[in-house]
């Protein structure tokens, strides 16, 4: 298990937060299948926040099931980003996180996400404002960052100790820099060169701040593989989870050296979807859940279809995927995976094209 600061998690897995992709609905998902210990917002503005403006209220949308919740803060302005914590304390953080590792350049280009690898004292005056704002409440700060910016230039093990000293709980660290954004292999020589550098610094210090690895996490044993290699005390996994939102429970099993639990079966993967659906009707509504489904069905197709024909080649899914893309209104998209689950909509194969995404 893993503590941040004074929060005792379940489990040492958390939930990313995946701009675009992270919104309550896939949170619940994904709880409900085991395994998290912690589930993270999609990055908020903080100025959205305190504007009260509906993109940013519908990112932040908690309730009592989503708990413990990692709320996550990008920006540049050290003021803003104190009054965005207040804001996500009020409104069920159990812990608030700084973005200090996307590499998208909308984000960057307005000093945060990454950028702050770049600005150090700014870093410190953020980190040191959200931290005196979040006292009252009682609640953890931590930090997401990368290895650096550029790929011969690391920040982040050199960074990391100066935010502890700062009052940063935990540090979550992209094996991957700024300058690779989601190309090549995770760097988890990077990943452990971070975590040892923090030891050092915990040890020197007396601080106990625990180190989460990240990136290129897609089955079980590629956390425990993490973990092994690095040292990290955690696993935080994205896009591994999108497809497969059952991976934190194999993962947890595979952990505590247990067999990893047989493959949801098609009936199985299918109730996800149904509910995912369920969830975003509640939460959102029509318009919100059929854009999501069309995009999402790509990620839940990577695991349907994956029974054989006679000659054991996957049958595939690409039929359904088709359908759900077209379909017009709920109503549409759950006869599309009624038919599946009845045999129909099967064939296309293994679809490298889209397994291929990121």
């Amino acid at each position: 298990m893993l503590k941040i600061g004074n929060v005792q998690l379940a489990t040492n897995l958390l939930l990313a937060p995946i701009a675009g992709y992270c919104d309550l609905a896939f949170r619940l998902v994904a709880r409900r299948q085991g395994g998290v210990g912690l589930a993270c917002t999609d990055l908020l503005s903080p100025q959205g926040l305190l504007r009260g403006t509906a993109s940013s209220l519908d990112l932040a949308r908690t309730n009592a099931e989503d708990k413990p919740v990692g709320m996550q803060l990008y920006g540049g302005i050290p003021e803003i980003m104190a009054e965005g914590a207040t804001w996500a304390a009020e409104h069920g953080a159990t812990i608030v996180d700084i973005n200090m590792g996307c590499p998208v350049d909308k984000v960057t280009k307005k000093d945060g996400g990454s950028k702050l690898l770049c600005i150090p004292d700014t870093t410190i005056q953020i980190v040191r404002q959200c931290v005196r704002a979040l006292e009252p409440y009682n609640i953890p700060l931590t930090c997401k960052m990368r290895l650096g910016w550029f790929n011969d230039q690391p920040i982040a093990e050199n960074l990391a100790p100066r935010l502890i000293d700062e009052g940063i709980t935990a540090v979550t660290i992209h094996g991957r820099t700024t300058e690779q954004k989601f190309m090549g292999i995770v760097n988890l020589d990077g990943i452990s060169r971070v975590v040892d550098a923090v030891g050092r610094h915990c040890k020197a210090s007396g601080h106990n701040v625990p180190v989460i690895g990240n990136g290129d996490v897609r089955e079980a044993p590629d956390a425990l593989a993490m973990m092994q290699r690095t040292g990290c005390a955690g696993v935080m996994i994205g896009r591994g989870a999108l497809s497969t939102p059952w991976l934190f429970r194999d993962c947890w099993e595979v952990i505590n050296g247990r067999q990893c639990p047989p493959e949801p079966t098609t009936a199985e993967k299918l109730a996800i979807v149904r509910q995912y659906m369920a969830f975003m009707l509640e939460f959102r509504d029509e318009r919100y859940c059929m854009y999501q489904i069309r995009r999402r069905i790509s990620w839940f197709g990577k695991r349907l279809g994956t029974e054989t024909d006679a000659r054991g080649r996957p049958l595939g899914c690409r039929p359904l995927k088709e359908a759900v893309r077209a379909a017009m209104t709920p109503g549409d998209v759950y006869s599309a995976l009624d038919r599946f689950e009845a045999g129909g909509l099967r064939g296309g194969g293994v679809e490298l094209a889209e397994s291929a995404e990121a």
